[in-house]
């Protein structure tokens, strides 16, 4: 069935069973599926997609991005990027007067401005401005989270890692992803406990995971964001 709303069209397929609710379900392509009771009208389905229209045109449109994989990013006025788990549109403001280019956000845009009018040094803007908030969340982060552990971090780094979110050797040296900057601030906490938690147990064992649970009880929540969303954490 295809119906449109709000100037958009969305198709489901509907599959009667024996259940009391009307149920929508998305695959991982994209594809819509109602589920309703036998003998359901069509005017009671449609009202109940109606009411989760918003929503289902935005996930479909998640679902349909991460198929096609990271696009590559332009910085034309409103490309939308990630900053604490929002995606915001950015504005590229041109100020020949500046010394160094750099970036503000507020609540409607991230503001990239820049000496010259080019793509790399907007994304170089960009690239810096996600270094700076990261050592800042996270340093922030572990000041917040240290009562939990006896030991402190030796040094705390922002790297460009292509694998790890963040890492912990024998020496207590703390290493974290940059792109952590776009994930929401309790994912960002979520990494930092991690990484601490290596600082008592250096492997991956029982005794890790019990650490890591006492502190952040859903941990497995921030690791499933992470999975969904790390495709479209990108410059």
């Amino acid at each position: 069935m295809n119906h449109t709303f709000s100037g958009e069209t969305i198709r489901f397929d509907i599959k009667y069973k024996n259940r009391k609710s009307i149920g929508i379900y998305l695959d991982s392509y994209g594809h819509v599926e109602v589920h309703a009771p036998k003998g359901t009208p069509d005017e009671s389905i449609l009202r109940v997609v109606e009411d989760k229209w918003d929503v289902l045109l935005e996930n479909m449109k998640e679902r349909q991005d991460r198929l096609r994989g990271q696009q590559e990013k332009v910085y034309a006025q409103g490309e939308r990027f990630l900053y604490l788990g929002k995606a915001y549109p950015i504005k590229v403001h041109h100020d020949p007067s500046i010394n160094q280019d750099y970036v503000k956000v507020d609540e409607e845009a991230i503001h990239i401005f820049v000496k010259e009018l080019e793509d790399e040094r907007s994304r170089q803007a960009l690239k810096r401005f996600y270094y700076q908030q990261c050592k800042a969340l996270v340093e922030k982060s572990i000041s917040i989270h240290q009562h939990h552990f006896k030991s402190k971090p030796n040094s705390i780094k922002i790297s460009d890692s292509k694998t790890t979110w963040g890492t912990c050797d024998a020496k207590r040296k703390l290493t974290f992803n940059w792109k952590l900057a776009m994930a929401p601030r309790e994912v960002i906490d979520y990494v930092v406990v991690h990484e601490m938690c290596h600082m008592v147990h250096l492997n991956h064992d029982r005794s890790f995971w019990r650490l890591v649970g006492k502190i952040v009880p859903d941990y497995k929540e921030k690791e499933a964001w992470l999975a969904a969303s790390s495709w479209k954490m990108t410059v």
